[in-house]
């Protein structure tokens, strides 16, 4: 995945005209139908760009409307917009609740929601509701009665919800997926994953530049750290779940014949914010005075109905170089994204590793061995084409998406599960079934396909 820096200066580039994909053109190439999808966006701030400047290359959909209450965001949208030479939008954006207006539209098939997490559920929601086709950034839930109201939604309007989870689509994991489906490891047993990253440069900053300078948040920080850093300052708990436990969770086909059981979490200490603030910022900084309640490393430990274990960690508020932490481990062999290596038994000499690199190309995904050049420059490695190409697919043909309502649901309580097991010295909380027992005989989604 791509520093947020470079993210910072792709979505620059694209503000700009759309120049650095030059050749792509997605719906001309893939299959589906030929209608266009008529396709809204609440929430263009960086990551709503992101998915914005994808769509725009692609020749099957049409953005009908936009919504953001930031007259500078609706102004950089409206630019890619018009470089891109399509028509423009209807503009939404005079109150926090002026999207409802847009779900109004009747030239609006589906939705993808790029806003801060304290709106996801809510416009999810209204959006299944209004009749869309919905797409939310991640994570999709705060609380376990939001993950609740996603699933009820669903349910009770037939409006389908995908999360759009990228890291699902992420080369390495689609081929050690492929290795799973294949059997490549065995029975699975053991996983580790999480969300390892030096976030304090993206929750701080000067109020003018989004990403590394400054102390600043809330109300005196833009783009992310106006909202994000908040949730850090307010809670102990695993917040940003979803980039670990949602491939793993495709591995071990949770909520289609498994299932998420019980899930115990621990908190150290928080130091590294405020040293941070300290360190940058004097002191006698206003912010160097607050408590952040959130550990800097917080460890879950996830058990399943089919007897697997899954450790996610949050360590977010330390330096620390980048990664996920993937581990995926059955009676035949495992892989460690950290190290790059693999070891299978009978194939890889005893008791050494492999490097991960031969193997990884061996079982490369048919969607990368596809459309590998065409996701190139496409966002996060070219996760974001694929994440994307799955959301528009699915929601053209008006199918289940990959990753469906019940995903969004599960993963996302892991949130509110994390925070109660911290704050009650470490006790197991049981997740709900979001299913309500269909999990037993829902059947896997076909991650082996060449199309999305």
């Amino acid at each position: 995945m791509n520093s947020r820096r470079n993210f910072v200066k792709k979505t620059a580039i694209a503000g700009a005209g759309l120049s650095f994909l030059p050749n792509m053109s997605f719906g001309s190439v893939l299959g589906g139908s030929k209608e266009k999808l008529k396709l809204a966006f609440l929430g263009v701030g960086l990551r709503g760009c992101n998915h914005l400047n994808n769509a725009l290359h692609r020749k099957d959909i049409e953005v009908t409307a936009i919504c953001d209450i930031d007259p500078e965001r609706i102004k950089i949208a409206l630019k890619m917009i018009d470089d891109a030479g399509y028509s423009k939008p209807k503009v939404f954006g005079n109150s926090d609740y002026d999207y409802r207006n847009l779900l109004e539209l009747k030239e609006v098939d589906a939705v993808i929601i790029a806003t801060p997490w304290l709106w996801h559920t809510k416009m999810a929601v209204d959006s299944m509701k209004a009749g869309k086709y919905t797409g939310v950034e991640v994570s999709a839930a705060n609380t376990l009665e939001e993950c609740w109201d996603l699933v009820n939604t669903h349910e009770e309007t037939g409006s389908h919800l995908m999360i759009l989870e990228n890291v699902n689509y992420r080369r390495d994991i689609l081929a050690v997926l492929n290795m799973v489906k294949q059997n490549v490891f065995g029975e699975l047993i053991h996983f580790r994953c999480g969300y390892q990253h030096d976030l304090r440069g993206v929750l701080f900053n000067d109020g003018k530049t989004a990403y590394g300078k400054g102390v600043e948040f809330g109300e005196q920080g833009i783009s992310e750290s106006k909202w994000r850093t908040n949730h850090n300052l307010l809670r102990n708990a695993d917040v940003y779940p979803t980039h670990g436990v949602g491939p793993i969770a495709a591995m071990c086909d949770i909520n289609r014949g498994n299932r998420f059981l019980s899930l115990t979490s621990h908190a150290t200490k928080s130091r590294g914010l405020n040293k941070y603030i300290v360190d940058n910022g004097g002191e006698n900084h206003p912010n160097a005075k607050l408590n952040f309640k959130i550990g800097d490393v917080i460890t879950s430990t996830i058990e399943t109905s089919n007897g697997e274990t899954i450790i996610v960690t949050h360590d977010c508020s330390l330096p620390r170089p980048y990664s996920l932490g993937f581990r995926v481990q059955g009676v035949e062999g495992l892989w460690e994204v950290d190290g790059n290596r693999i070891y299978v038994e009978g194939k890889s000499k005893p008791h050494r590793w492999d490097e991960a690199d031969e193997w990884l190309k061996k079982y490369d995904h048919p969607l990368w061995q596809k459309y590998g050049e065409l996701a190139t420059g496409a966002g996060h490695g070219g996760m974001d084409f694929f994440v994307l190409n799955a959301f528009v697919e699915s929601a053209k043909e008006n199918i289940a998406p990959p990753l469906d309502a019940y995903d969004a649901a599960a993963w996302s309580a892991i949130t509110p599960l994390s925070e109660l097991s911290i704050e009650n010295n470490g006790e197991p909380q049981d997740f709900p079934d979001f299913t309500r027992g269909t999990w037993i005989k829902r059947k896997p989604y076909n991650w082996i396909k060449d199309t999305y």
